[in-house]
């Protein structure tokens, strides 16, 4: 069978809070675009305030793909992103469209540009063995049981983790082998679509965590704990969960359990948002991105017209 070939697209790359979706309804002023959400969180369904879903008149503006595709209690991966997002793109590009990629789930971006290793399917007996474990002794306990066996990934996470570390341990347990191991073996499955790569750097961080307290202050103003109030009545659902390790809802859940006052949920969720958009702007600093842009820059139109330059070009 002859190989397809490669669709044109946009990837529009940033940190949680630097205006994604704005620059995308106002590029779908100019082109005929679709959009397909590079974003981990904006596959729940239910899960609307926290996660700064685009409302209907924002959605209204282009069709968005990948928002709403999962129920809270289920899993989606960098694997199957990568093929949703390669399938969408060639429908797009087959309704003579333009696909927009936006997003900033890093490692989404990464599985569709440098392709995935062949790291083994979940086993769901170890991972509940796992945190088992760590209810037990707590998960700076398994991390550093992680850097006994695996300490290149040990030293990239956090020792709180707990997503990250339960998987590097899984893969050991599955495979004998070390993931940072795995990682470095051949990959097979690399890029299939050929796309302009924008990056929303900001320049003042100052700025940045501005927009970021501003924003999840506005979120728990619009209902977000009732949100969450909501998620755990009506569906099985742990911390441990991928949908609740989305940054703003560990936190109000830990507020519901009576952790601490609402006060300091505003500073636990602003500081958990900052914390990622220091990861994500990490990630894009990492990568080789020709085109970038000041989403806070004085004059709005100007990197608007930045980006509808590199793109007619």
């Amino acid at each position: 069978m002859k190989k397809r070939p490669a669709p044109e697209a946009i990837c529009l790359l940033g940190p949680t809070a630097s205006g994604k979706t704005n620059i995308c309804i106002e590029l779908a002023r100019h082109f005929p675009i679709e959009v397909i959400s590079i974003d981990s969180a904006l596959v729940y369904r239910h899960m609307d305030i926290g996660t700064a879903k685009p409302d209907r008149e924002e959605l209204s503006h282009c069709p968005h793909h990948l928002i709403d595709i999962l129920n809270p209690n289920e899993h989606y991966s960098a694997a199957k992103f990568k093929l949703d997002a390669e399938r969408l793109a060639h429908e797009i590009v087959m309704r003579d469209k333009i696909p927009v990629l936006s997003g900033g789930t890093m490692m989404y971006y990464k599985a569709l540009k440098d392709g995935l290793n062949k790291l083994p399917e979940r086993d769901f007996q170890i991972r509940e063995a796992i945190d088992s474990e760590a209810k037990q002794y707590g998960w700076p306990h398994i991390h550093e049981n992680l850097r006994k066996i695996d300490p290149e990934t040990a030293q990239r996470l956090s020792p709180n983790d707990s997503q990250r570390i339960q998987r590097a341990m899984e893969i050991f347990q599955i495979t004998g082998k070390p993931m940072s191991k795995m990682l470095n073996e051949s990959i097979t499955n690399k890029d299939t679509l050929k796309t302009l790569d924008i990056a929303l750097i900001p320049e003042s961080r100052a700025t940045l965590h501005k927009h970021i307290e501003t924003r999840f202050k506005q979120m728990i103003v619009r209902g977000l704990i009732d949100e969450v109030v909501e998620l755990k009545k009506n569906w099985n659902l742990s911390l441990d969960m991928p949908s609740m390790r989305c940054v703003g809802y560990r936190q109000v859940w830990e507020f519901l359990d009576g952790n601490y006052s609402k006060e300091v949920l505003i500073e636990k969720g602003s500081a958990a948002t900052r914390q990622l958009a220091k990861r994500q702007l990490t990630w894009l600093r990492s990568f080789s991105i020709e085109h970038t842009v000041d989403p806070y820059a004085i004059d709005t139109r100007s990197y608007i017209q930045k980006i509808l330059r590199a793109v007619q070009h």
